[in-house]
């Protein structure tokens, strides 16, 4: 029989817990109505959320009772059920807001891809913790890659491209375990490259890119040979062939909702009343907030529904209004301190599987948080994804509270994994 002692980085499960829970004040707040004001009205969001507290709770004390070896033994086992299940759900999905990443079991909504990250990380963490692997190899990078590609890939048929993109944070992980850092500098290169095609002439683009190629080569290098000649053209080549491809994947390729967004980020539109009003409402609820809000239940931009999604995506903007500068500051700081938190608990891991897994854990939720509060301040396109463990959201919290658990396990008995 089992009978470790295990040793639980509580300050971990505080921070989770205060998060939650701050999340379900919002959420009260967010849809409160003089006539559904109890707290245990399970029929409004908030009484709907404390069902799936509740369920994370539970779902959390079972992971701390789990013998932590089963889950890197059943880690591929998982990581193929949800990618079936992904698979699934292109078939009988139902759409909601636009995408058709929901099915419903037995009167309840289940979104598989808020499930797919941790499969995924629980994969990554397998597979590059196994003795045979290393990173330098091409072939290691590949299957890496085609781990991670797999369930993105099918996520993003479901329209839910916001969801997609949180699997680039997978990067992270990678480039601590030994992917150079020139993968990061491409990374940011194109994405700066497909900005750039949008806002600038496309040929006065590939001058000042062939200025930057010359001085590289005439300026920079001390010394040069016919190879740093030939790697310049090539890398000028691809940079071409990139940018003259923007129009393309921006016009065919993105859907009309995401191409509005972008424009509107980008200042090539003003449509307050169409795709901008999410973000504009957004700016205005914040802004009224000042540095102390106008107190708890008293939002009035929210409270006037002029701010869609108030509760699940666009919470932040709720903080704003109510607690004011000092609210989000505080709420920035829990996230802060937790990712830092779960950093530290990586980089104390003996077992490679459990650092790996680690690193998965926190990048995911950096993006997450990233990206939302990014797009409700107008910094990144508005693609709808939730702020873990405080947004409304039944599948977003269990699999969140998954994804954080097993770590804290898995760090509760580092000194018996290796």
């Amino acid at each position: 029989m089992y009978q470790e002692r295990i040793k639980i980085d509580w300050w971990t499960v505080a921070l989770y817990a205060a998060i939650m829970l701050f999340g379900w004040m919002n959420i009260y707040s967010a849809c409160y109505d003089e006539a559904h004001a109890a707290i245990f009205d399970f029929s409004r969001f908030h009484g709907k959320q404390l069902v799936w507290m509740g369920a994370s709770i539970l779902t959390a004390a079972f992971i701390l009772l789990t013998e932590p070896r089963v889950f890197s033994n059943t880690a591929y086992p998982i990581y193929g059920g949800v990618t079936v299940l992904l698979v699934l759900t292109l078939f009988l999905a139902i759409t909601v807001n636009g995408g058709n990443s929901w099915i419903e079991l037995g009167g309840f909504r289940l979104q598989p891809s808020e499930f797919a990250k941790f499969a995924t990380a629980l994969a990554v963490a397998k597979y590059l913790s196994a003795i045979d692997t290393d990173l330098k190899d091409l072939r290691t990078k590949v299957v890496a890659l085609a781990i991670i590609a797999v369930p993105a890939a099918l996520v993003f048929l479901q329209h839910d491209t916001g969801t997609a993109l949180v699997f680039l944070s997978f990067v992270f992980p990678l480039y601590r375990e030994g992917v150079s850092g020139v993968v990061m500098v491409i990374g940011a290169v194109a994405i700066a490259l497909f900005v750039l095609a949008l806002l600038v002439n496309k040929y006065i683009l590939l001058g000042a890119l062939l200025l930057l190629a010359l001085f590289y080569l005439f300026v920079w290098l001390n010394k040069r040979s016919s190879r740093d000649y030939w790697r310049a053209a090539g890398v000028l080549a691809v940079c071409a062939a990139f940018i003259f491809s923007v129009d393309f994947v921006f016009n065919h390729v993105l859907e009309s909702h995401q191409r509005e967004r972008i424009e509107v980020l980008l200042g090539q539109s003003d449509d307050l009343q169409g795709s901008g009003y999410n973000v504009h409402q957004s700016k205005i609820a914040i802004g009224s907030g000042g540095i102390i809000g106008k107190g708890f239940l008293r939002g009035t931009v929210t409270k006037a529904n002029f701010v869609p999604e108030k509760h699940t995506d666009f919470i932040f903007c709720t903080v704003g209004e109510e607690w004011g500068w000092v609210g989000c500051v505080v709420l920035l700081a829990l996230y802060t301190v937790l990712l830092q938190r779960l950093i530290v608990m990586a980089e104390r891991q003996r077992s490679p599987f459990s650092r790996i897994y680690g690193y998965c854990v926190a990048s995911i939720l950096f993006m997450h948080l990233f990206v939302n509060v990014g797009m409700v301040i107008g910094l990144v396109p508005v693609i709808g994804i939730p702020l873990p463990f405080f947004s409304y959201g039944g599948s977003s919290l269990v699999a969140f509270t998954i994804l954080l658990f097993i770590f804290i396990r898995q760090d509760a008995s580092k000194n018996q994994l290796l």
